[in-house]
């Protein structure tokens, strides 16, 4: 008896698949959540009148603090701020995920930060940070100096600074004099080549680290790799809020923001690795309500 035919197998989706498929799913939830807002603040939200007594109309659901901050102005606002000048920043080393604290200068830069943001009235109703120390101690600082300490606020390992893997430490004038300026770059600012891995058991290996307890640690990363976990984390969990209205504030690291600020921007491949953030400089995204970037500028420049 003839077999019969077998139907074709179909290959499991890649990493890379299954990752554009979950950003398409968050966009289309993220436009529906747009359209849902601009459906409750009606057809001119620029130009909404404020509620209070002698209006009609309810206050939006879901906008809480954002309402009040952002007054007649209903799109959202992301704040970007790189932590403070860490230890290892004036030491010249590579930090990647060791928990560093700051200096006193990075103190100082984070409450800058907040003075400023309460100086132009770019109040945060949300913040965001990783789980790392310089970062969480940046926010808090400058949430303090703008008198929002009280926000919401989420960690996440997601927004944490790339992992340096087998560069955790050392000195980077010396690692370039031991294996030339060329392949320091390269392990350094580009886009896809990650450096050396970490040991399992070196003295920076974070495996017993309880804030990283059921995480998958990285042994190295490249920028693609950082966001590739910093994107998803994104749409899933910042972007709802800025659909709902709040300006949100993300205190975290140089290649974590880059990451965002590659995507919000649409910097190439060979462009965002030259792309410098300074520590304690807020950077402000204006979206529309399909969150695309209208305007990105240094708050210190307006």
């Amino acid at each position: 008896m003839a077999k019969k035919p077998q139907p074709p197998t179909r290959e499991p989706p890649t990493r890379e698949q299954r990752l554009a498929a979950r950003l398409r799913e968050n966009l289309q939830r993220r436009k529906a959540q747009a359209r849902a807002l601009a459906g409750r603040e009606g057809p001119n939200p620029v130009s909404r009148p404020p509620h209070g007594e002698g209006s009609s109309q309810k206050p939006p659901e879901k906008l809480g603090p954002a309402a009040a901050n952002q007054g007649a102005c209903a799109l959202p606002r992301l704040i970007l701020v790189r932590h403070g000048q860490s230890r290892w920043n004036l030491e010249n080393r590579f930090t990647g995920w060791w928990d560093v604290d700051l200096t006193e200068q990075g103190e100082e830069e984070a409450r800058a930060a907040g003075r400023l943001l309460a100086e132009k009235d770019m109040l945060p109703t949300v913040a965001f940070t990783s789980f790392q120390t310089r970062a969480i101690r940046t926010l808090h600082l400058a949430l303090e100096a703008a008198g929002r300490l009280w926000i919401p606020e989420i960690k996440d390992w997601r927004l944490n600074e790339r992992h340096y893997g087998g560069l955790t430490g050392l000195d980077k004038a010396e690692t370039a004099a031991r294996h030339g300026d060329e392949q320091v770059r390269i392990w350094r600012r580009s886009f896809d080549t990650p450096p050396p891995v970490l040991e399992a058991g070196s003295a920076f290996d974070l495996g017993r680290d309880a804030r990283y307890a059921g995480i998958a640690i990285p042994a190295t990363e490249s920028l693609k790799d950082t966001i590739a976990r910093v994107l998803p984390y994104y749409e899933s969990a910042i972007a709802p809020q800025l659909a709902a209205g709040e300006t949100v504030l993300i205190a975290a690291h140089g290649n974590s923001l880059r990451a965002l600020v590659k995507h919000l921007s649409n910097i190439p491949d060979d462009e965002i690795t030259g792309l410098e953030i300074p520590t304690g400089q807020p950077i402000v995204y204006q979206l529309d309500s399909g969150l695309n970037a209208v305007e990105r500028y240094y708050l210190s420049e307006r």
